[in-house]
């Protein structure tokens, strides 16, 4: 028994097994540090013009230059922020209102749809010109430009969440008696959601892509505008530093909608449901 214990004991204890989301952080940033690695390999070798691909070093100088010492890249962030967040609510909140109508009334959806189908075909990036001529210059354009994109994509999955309610228990809500609004907000509403927060993620994207091209044709504030600017001048590194911030600006979107979407469509996510479950397990004790 104790030659038995000692043995046990004296073994060396099992070390803890890395999680797979570790693992995975860990070979995405062997990933990446390997592709850097090349990358400045091949611009330092000459391999690829700098005019094309500027250093990542190049980059990462640029940016601290234009972010941090200079501070000119600041302003423009927020312009573009305020841009792509007041054109995702615009575009948004008229795209689900109108998809509201629609699934809600048979005869508008019947009588708008050719003409929903007509401005979904047409290129709405062609429309920029034409809604800077009637906006005028300056923050506004953009956020029509950014709105007009938006539009889309909560519309359609709104429609879509909204009228594939299952059948069964839109019949078991009409055996109880329940009352329009009754179905709508605790029917097609709650089983809409998670299409509905799908399509507002990509309405994000999409109020993104509006602002900056509003910019890029018309503006004299924001960062497709910086961006021209360090693109006209050849200076490339800049052009990717201004890249490199909009792509941040892009995750930093995602992230909020992501958060948003943990918090609406609680019950698709299994941590906040037990969080909540364990919420109301303590309230109701108490």
């Amino acid at each position: 028994m104790d030659a038995t214990f000692e043995t046990s004991s004296s073994a060396p204890k099992a070390r803890a097994m890395p999680s797979v989301g570790s693992v995975r952080i860990i070979n995405h940033l062997l990933i990446l540090t390997v592709v850097l690695g090349v990358w400045e390999l091949a611009s330092r070798m000459g391999w690829v013009d700098s005019l094309i691909l500027p250093a990542p070093t190049a980059i990462a100088a640029s940016f601290w230059q234009i972010a941090v010492v200079d501070r000119l890249m600041w302003w423009h962030f927020g312009v573009t922020l305020y841009e792509s967040l007041v054109g995702f609510v615009v575009g948004s909140t008229i795209g689900i209102a109108l998809a509201i109508a629609a699934a809600l009334w048979e005869p508008f959806r019947r009588y708008s749809a050719p003409y929903i189908v007509g401005l979904q075909v047409t290129p709405r990036i062609a429309l920029a010109p034409i809604v800077i001529a009637w906006l005028g210059f300056g923050t506004l354009p953009n956020i029509g430009i950014a709105a007009l994109l938006c539009f889309f994509p909560p519309f359609l999955n709104t429609l879509t969440g909204l009228t594939a309610v299952d059948r069964d228990c839109l019949e078991m809500f009409r055996s109880l008696q329940a009352k329009k609004h009754q179905v709508f907000t605790q029917l097609m509403l709650p089983s809409a959601m998670p299409v509905i927060m799908a399509g507002l993620k990509t309405g994000m994207t999409m109020a993104l892509i509006g602002a900056i091209v509003g910019e890029f044709i018309s503006a004299s504030e924001g960062m497709g505008v910086l961006m021209q600017r360090f693109t006209f001048a050849l200076n490339m590194s800049g052009t990717f530093a201004v890249l490199l911030a909009l792509t941040f600006m892009g995750l930093l979107l995602f992230a909020i909608m992501e958060w948003l979407d943990n918090r609406i469509v609680f019950w698709r996510h299994d941590a906040r449901m037990l969080e909540i479950t364990r919420r109301l397990n303590a309230k109701n004790k108490a």
